[in-house]
């Protein structure tokens, strides 16, 4: 048995099966365009590393012309990246990099303790500014399908809100628009590709990720997801299909919350 053929195989399925969920994602949401000068942020995950070798990779069959240019966000709480690593992918992929460093920590006002609301805030601020400087119109995140499942819960259940993130944003106040082509990516996918490609990560992990709500989330999801496989993708699918006449409006509710007849 010719174990390094099987092994071959079997990360060439993972690939191809990774490609096109992001082809999809891509055309479905029209991410894309001919012209397109696009940011992607790079933190040295497997997520962002993933993104990247596929936008790479894409350009050279796609029908629609696009340039890439890739983006590390340096934190002053999460130094040790291993720059060198990292900076050997960017120059694998033959794209202009950028190692910006951020004082997220630095900008906290006295008294205001490290969140990671507003640590991806001050981030993608900084992309924001980035894509403006070098001409991109997009900005390529790597958030895969969990994490949108994920958001969209967290959202409901600690802020009270029903909202998500979505596979494409446009902003008014800046000049670009995000994607997020892993969108239809579950992250076991690309664990598994990422392991067979020594990228399972290179930077260090979030100290503030240990105790965050999203890890809350996701053991709730992976509880269901033992009866039912399909939570993540049902869950994107609730975003498409939003029955208003069975969600309470602002007007409903208050007049419900001020009616004390009874």
């Amino acid at each position: 048995m010719n174990y390094q053929n099987d092994y071959s195989r079997i990360y060439r399925l993972i690939e191809k099966i990774i490609a096109k969920k992001i082809g999809k994602a891509i055309f479905d949401y029209k991410m894309i365009e001919n012209g397109d000068r696009i940011l992607v942020a790079v933190s040295g995950g497997k997520d962002s590393i993933t993104l990247l070798k596929d936008l790479v990779s894409r350009m050279k069959s796609f029908p629609i012309q696009y340039e890439i240019e890739a983006v590390h966000i340096e934190t002053d709480f999460c130094t040790c990246c291993k720059k060198t690593k990292l900076e050997d992918i960017f120059k694998e992929t033959g794209v202009p990099y950028h190692i910006y460093p951020v004082a997220v920590m630095g900008r906290l006002k006295p008294g205001k303790t490290m969140n990671c609301y507003w640590c991806s805030n001050q981030r993608r601020l900084e992309l924001m500014k980035l894509a403006e400087e070098r001409k991109c119109n997009k900005i390529a995140l790597g958030h895969h399908l969990d994490d949108i499942a994920e958001t969209l819960l967290m959202n409901m259940m600690f802020k009270g809100e029903m909202g998500g993130m979505l596979p494409v944003v446009k902003y008014n106040k800046f000049p670009c628009t995000i994607i997020r082509p892993l969108a239809y990516v579950r992250e076991e996918e690309i664990i598994n590709y990422a392991g067979k490609m020594d990228i399972l990560s290179i930077v260090c992990t979030c100290p503030f990720g240990k105790k965050s709500k999203r890890k809350e989330i996701r053991e709730i999801i992976r509880t269901i997801s033992k009866t039912n496989p399909n939570i993540q993708e049902n869950i994107l699918k609730s975003m498409h299909n939003v029955d208003m006449d069975y969600l309470l409006g602002k007007k409903q509710v208050i007049e419900s919350t001020s009616d004390t007849s009874n």
